[in-house]
């Protein structure tokens, strides 16, 4: 995707930037868990609806650009200071503030045109995460918790992506979904942070990785265990087969070697084990996908099996009474 920006018109390239086109990372973890809860809502042997996966793309797009956009108009000041964030087209002065906040403008204003493309349920349910929104980027200057509260802004798709296919949330399956994506943001964002620790302090800037300091990888299999354990009572609560329930358990091993392989005083390795997410989020939706296609498998046998068991039944009631009439 850096190709891609690098080959835009050079007026363009900033607001681009601002988006995070050239990091498309970000934007796939804020689009796997909408994809999850659209599968896991899917009718059992069918393919997760088509024009939602396109709509939420679309959307995912939009949401990540305004918020990194609001992310950067609250810390302007403080990402020249930090090494890895002093590019920023805002902090660099590619873009000024007020062409940031009409920048913003226009991209929510799309957002919302894409959902009103949604039921009413999901459209009032997507409106209240703009609250989440725009106040996450305050609470790194105030609490040691950033990462939790992007954990329950990014993640909120978990419960508009079941919406938007049933006009209600079942939340026997989206609260424990959402519960595992907060634990799985929990992880990569943890992450994540390490690679700025150095320079949050000089800054007086608050987050998890300085929180949890040398003790990371502990609370990190704490949340992977949490994670998995939270996807498997979805996956539960909705009938899901065994490629789901296989999907889970590979997503298991991959956090355990992640947590075992990054090096949190190194920030290629840190950058390298976040950007590793991807596949894990494309591991769950395959997971899902697959599993909901074997319900159809398993109902056909189930019905199958009762004919069997029905028929064998009332022949054998029925010998008897043949014997007592002959």
């Amino acid at each position: 995707m850096e190709k891609l920006v690098n080959k835009a018109p050079l007026g363009v390239q900033p607001y681009l930037r601002l988006m995070r086109i050239d990091k498309p990372t970000g934007t796939w973890l804020l689009l796997w868990p909408c994809y999850w809860s659209i599968s896991l809502a899917a009718t059992p042997g069918c393919l997760p609806d088509l024009s939602l996966l396109a709509l939420f793309g679309t959307g995912a797009i939009l949401m990540r650009g305004a918020g990194c956009t609001i992310n950067d108009l609250w810390d302007k000041d403080i990402d020249s200071k930090v090494a890895r964030t002093k590019s920023r087209p805002i902090a660099r002065g590619d873009i000024s503030t007020l062409d940031a906040w009409m920048f913003l403008g226009g991209q929510l204003s799309l957002a919302l045109l894409i959902l009103l493309e949604l039921n009413w349920h999901s459209v009032l349910l997507g409106a209240s995460s703009l609250a989440l929104v725009t106040t996450y980027p305050l609470v790194k200057r105030i609490s040691y918790w950033p990462q939790l509260m992007l954990g329950l802004t990014f993640n909120w798709g978990a419960l508009l992506g079941w919406s938007s296919v049933h006009a209600s949330c079942n939340w026997s399956v989206v609260l424990p979904l959402y519960g595992a994506c907060i634990s799985w943001t929990m992880i990569y964002d943890t992450i994540y942070a390490h690679q700025d620790k150095v320079d949050d302090v000089l800054i007086k800037i608050k987050s998890t990785a300085l929180k949890f300091k040398e003790d990371t990888k502990y609370y990190l299999a704490g949340f992977s265990t949490s994670m998995v354990t939270l996807l498997l009572l979805s996956g539960y609560n909705c009938q899901q087969t065994w490629p789901f329930y296989a999907s889970v358990g590979l997503t298991g091993a991959l956090l355990a070697s992640q947590i075992k392989m990054v090096n949190i005083d190194n920030p290629q390795s840190c950058w390298k084990a976040f950007k590793s997410n991807r596949r894990i989020g494309l591991i769950i939706f395959l997971g899902i996908v697959t599993g909901n296609l074997a319900k159809e498998i398993k109902d056909s046998k189930v019905k199958k099996s009762n004919i069997i068991t029905s028929d064998t039944i009332l022949s054998g009631t029925n010998l008897p009474i043949r014997k007592a009439f002959s």
